[in-house]
């Protein structure tokens, strides 16, 4: 038996996913209930669930949810997922008229600055939020560990003796991360990116520029994302156990509202970071 209840959700953050011992791999989705409420759906193997299951960013799903997280996980949006269960509806929301059918469910959300979730966590485990940057100073990347920690490597090992599987799944040589303020920032934030498309993109164009010339091309395009004129959006939330807020996903569109990410010009090497 089973508490499980259904529910529909437009998924709008998937994260960059990672080996698991018990679940082959796994990756971190979040999204929009119908009722206008976060939720976090973990554990999802993606890669090896059946086609018509494979949901994509800003499409409706319905799926059965239990109402607390996987394992010890006791953020507030955080739900388990029975992943057979999962049916995806209808096509993605489209793009047109500057992302209208998108816009008008993500600006009916609360927007806060990064101060705010970070409070809110304090207060009741808040851990996914919306935050619109007033300023995008850059995009660092970072060389990352070259190899997954052992727990990792030999889980994936362990599935290549198991007839067909999905493309073996990669390890990212680098890491990127948002230099940006808000409305109530003393001090820049930097915040890492964990977009499952950044990771895509990055693997797509090493094949054809290689390693250094892919990592600077994926680092433009996320400043493009951020470039005046555009009312950009930062989907956040935070990383389990170690509550540190991540960038899960970006949404970029044209400003209705006077509002712009600002690309600055000040030295980074001078910056603090909290």
């Amino acid at each position: 038996m089973t508490n499980a209840t259904r529910t529909r959700v437009l998924v709008t953050v998937m994260t960059y996913p990672h080996p698991s011992p018990k679940y082959k791999e796994l990756l971190c989705t979040a999204g929009i209930t119908r009722e206008g409420e976060w939720v976090r759906l973990y554990p999802i193997d993606y890669r090896y669930r059946p086609r018509e299951q494979k949901f994509r960013k800003y499409q409706w799903i319905d799926v059965d949810l239990e109402p607390v997280g996987h394992g010890n996980d006791n953020r507030k949006e955080s739900r388990r997922p029975i992943i057979d269960s999962i049916e995806v509806v209808g096509e993605p929301l489209d793009t047109r008229d500057g992302w209208r059918e998108r816009r008008r469910i993500i600006d009916a959300m609360a927007h806060c600055t990064l101060g705010q979730l970070e409070q809110l966590h304090q207060e009741d485990r808040t851990s996914l939020g919306i935050v619109r940057p007033t300023h995008v100073r850059n995009v660092l990347v970072e060389p990352a560990d070259s190899e997954w920690k052992s727990e990792w490597q030999a889980a994936l090992n362990q599935l290549s003796l198991f007839g067909p599987q999905p493309q073996p799944l990669e390890k990212l040589p680098y890491k990127w991360s948002y230099v940006f303020d808000c409305e109530d920032s003393a001090k820049p934030h930097k915040r890492m990116i964990e977009d499952w498309e950044l990771g895509v993109l990055f693997l797509k164009e090493r094949d054809s520029k290689g390693a250094q010339a892919a990592a600077e091309s994926v680092r433009q395009k996320y400043l493009g994302m951020c470039k005046p004129g555009l009312d950009t959006r930062f989907f956040m939330g935070t990383r389990f156990p170690y509550n540190t807020w991540l960038v899960g996903g970006v949404l970029p569109t044209k400003s209705r509202t006077g509002r712009t990410a600002v690309l600055g010009s000040r030295p980074l090497l001078a910056c603090r970071y909290k």
